[in-house]
């Protein structure tokens, strides 16, 4: 098992330590690591990795990771990199609350679940490496979560007193997917993608599709 160890993390990561900063002050500021291609197949949490707080995007792809376990310290995260991998199911992942594009192609993932509440606005999961003649299925509640989120906006500019010093309603940010891949996954029906009414791009090439009604 390759362990996240802090010098990893240095060699990996967009930043470099600087002499007169402690550990915890550079950790601090790492913002981008990659770990591709490292034979990885957990992801361990260590306490280096859990103290980069401000890390915003992770590349795990090309590696030997079988569960996604152990992100909860990356609340920041928007961008999350975990194809070829041997993932079967997306899960743990309801603390990244900031994520925004998540890539998971070329997995082993039958079903599309476990995103509820997250605020994605691009999947990617296209060739799985499905069980001959099965086809890559969605949860009706994730597709009912990705379509359309309520995001309550607490910036300050929203907010507007009138003349009886009464605050009125702050303004929702509906954030939806955008964009989705399902490419090569011998799906041969997209009638239940229907409710994604705020996708603006489906990318669904090599499928067995025969009849798409275009909006």
């Amino acid at each position: 098992m390759v362990r996240l160890t802090l010098d990893l993390i240095a060699k990996k990561s967009n930043l470099k330590p600087r002499k007169e900063e402690t550990t915890l002050q550079y950790l601090k500021k790492i913002t981008h690591i990659n770990f591709s291609a490292k034979n990885i197949d957990a992801i361990v949490r260590t306490e280096d990795l859990s103290l980069c707080k401000n890390l915003s995007v992770l590349y795990l792809y090309d590696n030997c990771i079988s569960q996604i376990t152990n992100l909860n310290y990356a609340t920041n995260l928007t961008h999350l990199y975990l194809q070829n991998n041997r993932i079967s199911c997306i899960e743990n992942l309801g603390s990244l609350k900031k994520l925004e594009k998540l890539y998971l192609g070329g997995n082993y993932i039958a079903v599309i679940e476990g995103l509820e509440g997250l605020g994605l606005r691009e999947l990617h999961v296209e060739s799985q490496r499905l069980p001959l003649g099965e086809k890559l299925l969605f949860d009706p509640r994730t597709l009912h979560s990705l379509a359309v989120r309520p995001h309550l906006s607490i910036l300050t500019k929203n907010i507007v007193i009138n003349t009886y010093n009464e605050k009125r309603k702050l303004p929702f940010l509906q954030k939806s997917l955008s964009i989705l891949n399902i490419s090569n996954n011998n799906i041969d029906d997209i009638r239940d993608l229907e409710i994604l009414e705020n996708l603006n791009q489906l990318i669904a090439v090599d499928n067995q599709l025969l009849h798409v009604k275009v909006r």
